[in-house]
């Protein structure tokens, strides 16, 4: 499978549906996992076919999607079974019916499903999310299928109590989508993938900062943290561990992150200082407010006696101008949003703050990075600018990351010799 010019190759994700009336969500598992940058290719059960098509999954994935081994609709796939089971990273199971889990415990192969499931190599993890009425989910011999699985190494994404389909109460119910995905991403930690930033620690800002007015307004900016959030998730995929200082955001904390929550500009400037000595990287994505309220109110500013239309501002500290200065063997990467002659603003940022990289990317009008799933950057050094195609924010995530490590070969390169 190839991936879109200059985004690395994607990670593989097998999705094996079965049927239950979950199977839904599990074309909310596929999208989940392709915005964080994974390819997913998809089997389903014949009972899965009767809740969702096969169209809904080809459509998502744009790869062929089968029931049969005798009538897989890709050519290339000689032994589909055994093929895709090679083809995948990391092989996950939503929702697993009693059905499936028991032939999982059991290494029945009576279909192209649990054959996949059989052929998938000792090495690529398996990550199982169940989906069912209480009582078969209760049911002794569903439990023993359950630990056995889990003795051997699979991945159990715990069901949840709640209203299940069926009109009973309790546990049986899918786990929420994104803890699905999360197992997923955590479980490549231990697949095949590649694992280049492994005991690197890097320090990644997020989001944008709050700056307080009175304890009710405060100035901030249009930031999600998508992008920094991405970087954080990309950098632990890869074996690094990772901090991420986020300022308010209504992000899902990266699974397998440590994630430490600011709200103003001084805040993020306090931890990320702290939290840098101990860093090898610093990727500094965060919005930061430039200036800040000089003497925020502690009450709430009422227009009728009080002024609003002149608030004195006085500068934020520049964090990554400092951690730049004092860096020493480390790497440092900054951000430059900006909405006009990108490149040039960027290049501009980077001889005023010292940095080692910065990532430019545009801001304002239709095509605002700010928001988005996708970015079009570039990345901006002493060598030059080289400018990126558009892409997910997680692809852009993991180019940053190649020449992040490009950078930390060379200086250690540099020290040997």
């Amino acid at each position: 499978m190839s991936s879109r010019e200059g985004a690395p190759e994607p990670y593989h994700a097998l999705l094996v549906v079965c049927g239950g009336i979950a199977a839904y969500k599990a074309a909310e598992v596929t999208r989940g996992l392709q915005k964080e940058g994974v390819e997913v290719r998809c089997v389903l059960t014949e009972a899965a076919e009767r809740f969702v098509g096969r169209a809904t999954f080809e459509g998502l994935t744009r790869q062929p999607v089968g029931t049969d081994e005798f009538s897989y609709p890709d050519p290339a796939m000689r032994i589909p079974h055994v093929d895709l089971a090679d083809w995948a990273d990391v092989v996950v199971v939503v929702p697993a019916t009693a059905n499936v889990m028991a032939k999982m415990a059991a290494g029945i192969a009576d279909d192209l499903a649990t054959s996949a499931l059989l052929a998938t190599p000792a090495a690529t993890p398996i990550v199982v999310a169940p989906a069912m009425n209480v009582n078969m989910w209760s049911n002794p011999a569903t439990q023993r299928n359950r630990a056995t699985l889990a003795a051997r190494g699979v991945r159990l994404v715990e069901p949840v109590s709640g209203r299940l389909a069926c009109g009973y109460e309790g546990c049986g119910k899918l786990a929420p989508v994104d803890d699905v995905v999360d197992a997923a991403l955590l479980a490549l930690l231990g697949s095949k993938s590649r694992q280049d930033l492994a005991g690197v620690r890097v320090l990644v800002t997020a989001g944008p900062t709050h700056e307080a007015i009175d304890p009710v307004r405060y100035i901030a900016n249009e930031s999600s943290g998508k992008m920094g959030y991405s970087i954080a998730r990309a950098a632990r995929l890869r074996g690094a561990e990772v901090t991420l200082v986020s300022g308010p955001t209504s992000l899902r904390p990266p699974a397998g992150v440590e994630v430490v929550d600011v709200v103003s500009a001084s805040d993020l400037h306090r931890a990320a200082t702290e939290l840098f000595e101990v860093a090898d990287v610093a990727i500094l994505a965060a919005a930061v407010a430039d200036y800040t309220p000089a003497a925020p109110a502690d009450h709430k500013l009422k227009k009728a006696r009080e002024r609003l239309d002149r608030i004195e501002l006085v500068e934020t500290e520049d964090v990554l101008r400092e951690l730049s200065a004092g860096r020493g063997r480390r790497v440092v990467v900054g951000f430059a949003a900006e909405t006009e002659d990108v490149v040039e603003n960027a290049e501009e940022k980077l001889r005023h703050k010292g940095c080692d990289l910065i990532v430019a990317n545009k801001v304002g009008g239709a095509d605002s990075a700010f928001g988005s799933d996708t970015d079009e950057v570039a990345l901006v050094s002493a060598a030059g600018a080289e400018r990126l195609p558009r892409l997910e924010k997680a692809q852009v995530a993991d180019v940053l990351l190649d020449r992040v490590r490009r950078i930390l070969d060379e200086r250690a390169g540099d020290e040997r010799a």
